[in-house]
């Protein structure tokens, strides 16, 4: 982490740990060998892969052989939606999922609409929580699969998804969660969530990308990902990425090895942050739940202003945080998360993401807060919309 700049987007991605580069390293060179090989250079290294597997199984809760390895999350997120629902359409083609997934979730479940497949979107309430009840009035007799997040990577609430999970699973669906935000972040334990699929993503928790898993809980069936050699089981070919997975679960371990201290030191710099901005700054809303959601996410709305704007000043002070209003695919209009939790577009437009991680610290966080007040001034002084709130305020 050289340089001079403060990185407030570990929701987007983190750093690799030195440690966990190291564990790498030699399966870039000397420990090369194909894991799919039959010599000793083979065979050490798919000790090292079932070993990683091992490590990653204990920390979850699962069994080895429920953990297979992907290319990312998106693809996991789409071998469990795809894969579950075309090996189950026989019984059903209902799928269920929520009106704030990340799109690796919510275009899969389009694709398959527009497939010969029926979607039911749950809405969430004004802090983004998908209530039980309104899956349960959900679910039908040819409902397949449930998929909910359990934790949002724009707002940071997190879901019941133990008691979603139950509802789906006794109405005879499957149930996935997207736990990429989630796992290295908070305790995940796939058999205390009862969930029969899970996503996760290693370059989230300080690991490297290029490298994902999916848990499969035993018995399940799921389409093939892809098809050819008989790598995963046989259900996602390809030749494995060694040190992909190698770091991969050297950096659970890590996480899981300080996962308490990590929670308490990120919520209190959450809580800094927001006592900081919220006594200095006028009109500022908290979006996501107050207490329900991930330890480092802050996703606040800045009336009057644009996020964009607002980025952009930030970066020139050396502060790299997220818009909760950008889109990759370059619309106007705002993120679905925030208008699915009632936001209008005006106030949805002036968010702004701040996910907090292992190298932040309370003077980061305090400059943050300083470069916002004069920023959020200098804008709204620009602003139209504030111009026009002022003078009506006046009246």
């Amino acid at each position: 982490m050289g340089g001079k700049m403060i990185y407030m987007d570990h929701a987007a991605t983190t750093w690799t740990k030195p440690e966990v580069l190291e564990a790498m390293i030699p399966y870039f060179t000397e420990n090369f060998g194909n894991a799919s090989s039959i010599y000793k250079l083979g065979r050490d290294n798919r000790k090292a892969v079932d070993a990683a597997r091992a490590d990653i199984a204990r920390v979850m809760g699962a069994e080895p052989s429920e953990i297979y390895f992907t290319a990312s999350g998106s693809e996991s997120d789409n071998w469990a939606v795809k894969g579950a629902a075309l090996a189950r359409q026989a019984k059903g083609k209902h799928i269920i999922t929520s009106a704030i997934e990340h799109p690796a979730v919510l275009n899969v479940f389009e694709y398959l609409g527009k497939n010969g497949f029926e979607v039911t979107y749950l809405p969430v309430d004004s802090e983004g929580i998908v209530h039980p009840e309104s899956l349960r009035e959900a679910m039908r007799p040819d409902t397949t699969l449930v998929s909910v997040m359990m934790a949002n990577n724009e707002i940071g609430t997190i879901q019941p998804v133990a008691e979603l999970a139950a509802i789906a699973k006794a109405g005879g669906a499957l149930f996935h969660t997207d736990a990429v935000q989630a796992v290295g972040n908070i305790e995940v334990d796939v058999r205390k969530l009862g969930v029969d699929l899970l996503t996760f993503s290693g370059h989230k928790f300080y690991g490297p990308k290029g490298v994902g898993a999916l848990y499969i809980k035993k018995g399940i069936k799921l389409e093939t990902l892809i098809h050819g050699g008989h790598q995963e089981r046989g259900k996602r070919a390809g030749t494995e990425n060694l040190p992909g997975i190698v770091g991969m679960a050297k950096a659970l371990v890590m996480a899981a090895e300080t996962l308490q201290d990590h929670e308490t030191r990120l919520t209190a710099l959450r809580q800094r942050a927001y006592d900081g901005i919220l006594s200095r700054i006028s009109h500022v809303k908290l979006n996501g739940h107050p207490d329900k959601r991930l330890p480092g996410n802050l996703n606040l709305s800045f009336r009057f202003i644009e996020g964009e704007s607002l980025l952009l000043m930030l970066d020139m002070k050396g502060i790299a945080a997220s818009s909760g209003s950008a889109c990759t695919s370059g619309s106007l209009d705002p993120s679905h998360v925030l208008l699915a939790i009632g936001l209008p577009h005006e106030i949805a437009h002036g968010s702004l993401r701040m996910s907090f991680g292992d190298a932040n610290t309370e003077s980061d966080v305090d400059f943050l807060v300083d470069s916002l007040v004069v920023i959020v001034e200098k804008l709204r002084q620009m602003s139209p919309l504030y111009e026009d709130f002022a003078k009506a305020a006046v009246r």
